[in-house]
């Protein structure tokens, strides 16, 4: 497996060394603690503080604006929204049907069944319904399977956040260290300028050579390029900042942020049991969304096992419904009381015309009234009902049943592999971020004492050289590595605070300075 790069922060231009020891935090953006629990999905927007930013105001903000974080929200929302659907599979399912239609010329009436040269207009209403008895239980894992995947969603959504937050913090802290570099910096101008000022007395007493006059204004020249080169750091930094919290251009205009008091770094501590690597994993492999999102899609991928597997099962399902109809061409008979018709009745007789003569008797037969059917009276008489139970029983389709099984048992070994690769990356960054504190730490503590040793050398040279006894290129190369050794000074410095704080973020502590 490719290993991570956690070492440094890229821009997108050339800076100095020292910006890049931020990359610290953008290291942990994919393996980090949630410290605080999540924001309701659709939390009101925090608002701008009226005074300088702290990182803590600065990373609610920013959650709150963010339109990647947005996206995850809504991203989550949909996922609910498959899970209540996945839980109405369950209901059964009615619909309503009517339709009226009109034949011309001969038609068969829908009801009698006979033909007819008559226009017709008919009308069928319905009702069905119909719900599912057994299907292997796939509807109930589905309605499960969708419930982890909400769940899932939901630790994306916390994710996203940290990812947001770290990089908020990142570009904070490199405006910290911005600025730390820029009054490094002036410092050392205003001490050039003194000493271009001495130098041009001097010369004019004629203690000192021109050159030496020319080499301090071509080293005030220098920290000015320093200067600026900073102060473009800072604006990119500011920049980046801003556009992460999404700041209105009114408020972008007027920012600032809150300069924290840093500890030293050889008053704090990294090989105590507080800052111990495993136990560093084992709480951040419990707080981590990343790391729940991996376990929860694992027993997803589980679920969508069980469902695969429902195919070889019966689905037995029930349906039922009622029916009616209208025919304008058909009629009704009514029965008459008052009156009858009298038929007459025949016998045998050969000597007849036809071999039948009628006889005495009269039968009387019941009267009709062919009368035109009502729209409401045929809804009525023509209703019919029907339940019905269907079931299904699979015995061949292709293969499709047991290689979807097959299909979901590969699935659930790949989101096992992506579970544990992500947790080995979550060590892995904790295990880099612990190494790059120590070494960040022995590194102030060796740039401390060499800052110590070369400004006593630089004091000696500066005594020298004002006195005419050193030369004006030695004196900026000694000028020059003290300068040098203090920028890397504070360097080491940030670094290790970076790297401290990465740790302790994975510990689930506030991101605060």
């Amino acid at each position: 497996m490719k290993r991570r790069n956690t070492s440094f922060f890229h821009l997108a231009r050339p800076r100095p060394l020292g910006l890049v020891v931020v990359g610290a935090l953008l290291a942990a953006a994919s393996a980090h603690a949630q410290t605080a629990p999540p924001a309701a999905l659709g939390q009101p927007a925090a608002a701008a503080p009226s005074g300088p930013w702290t990182l803590q105001a600065a990373v609610d903000y920013a959650v709150t604006h963010n339109l990647g974080v947005r996206q995850s929200e809504l991203t989550a929302q949909q996922q609910d929204a498959v899970t209540r659907l996945n839980r109405a599979a369950l209901l059964p399912t009615a619909a309503l049907n009517g339709t009226q239609s009109f034949s011309f010329g001969t038609n068969k009436d829908p009801f009698t069944n006979q033909f007819q040269a008559v226009n017709v207009r008919a009308n069928n209403f319905s009702a069905q319904g119909q719900v599912t008895l057994f299907s292997g239980f796939q509807l109930r894992n589905t309605i499960k399977q969708g419930v982890l995947d909400a769940q899932a969603s939901r630790a994306d959504v916390e994710k996203a956040r940290n990812d947001l937050s770290l990089n908020v913090a990142s570009s904070f802290l490199q405006l910290l260290l911005a600025q730390e570099l820029i009054r490094a910096s002036e410092a050392r101008m205003s001490t050039v300028r003194d000493q271009v000022s001495r130098s041009e007395k001097l010369l004019k007493a004629g203690a000192v050579a021109e050159g030496n006059v020319l080499d301090s204004r071509a080293q005030l020249a220098g920290e000015e390029r320093t200067l600026v080169t900073a102060q473009n750091q800072l604006a990119l930094a500011q920049l980046a900042l801003v556009q992460q919290m999404n700041l209105d251009p009114a408020t972008a205009r007027r920012f600032e942020v809150v300069v924290p008091t840093l500890p030293d770094p050889s008053t704090l501590t990294t090989a105590s049991g507080e800052l111990d690597p495993n136990a560093t994993y084992e709480i951040a492999r419990q707080k981590l969304p990343e790391i729940k999102a991996a376990e929860l899609r694992v027993l997803s991928s589980q679920r969508n096992l069980d469902i695969a597997k429902g195919g070889y099962y019966p689905r037995l399902t029930m349906s039922g419904g009622v029916s009616t109809g209208f025919s304008s061409v058909r009629n009704q008979q009514v029965l008459r009381t008052d009156k009858f018709n009298l038929t007459p009745v025949f016998q045998t007789d050969p000597t007849a015309p036809l071999g039948y003569s009628p006889t005495t008797y009269i039968i009387p037969q019941p009267a009709f009234d062919v009368l035109p059917y009502k729209f409401l009276d045929q809804l009525s008489d023509n209703r019919g009902e029907f339940l019905q139970f269907t079931l299904q029983v699979p015995i061949l389709n292709g293969l499709q049943t047991r290689v979807g099984v097959q299909r979901a048992q590969i699935n659930i070994q790949q989101s096992e592999v992506r579970a544990e690769q992500t947790r080995l990356q979550l060590r892995q960054s904790i295990e880099q971020s612990y190494a790059d504190a120590l070494a960040a730490q022995r590194r102030f503590a060796a740039s401390s004492r060499q800052v110590e040793a070369l400004a006593l050398a630089f004091r000696n040279a500066e005594i020298r050289f004002n006195n005419g006894l050193l030369n004006g290129t030695d004196f900026n190369i000694a000028r020059n590595n003290l300068t040098a050794a203090e920028s890397d000074m504070i360097q080491a410095k940030y670094e290790f605070f970076f790297r401290r704080k990465v740790l302790d973020f994975y510990q689930g502590k506030p991101l605060a300075l």
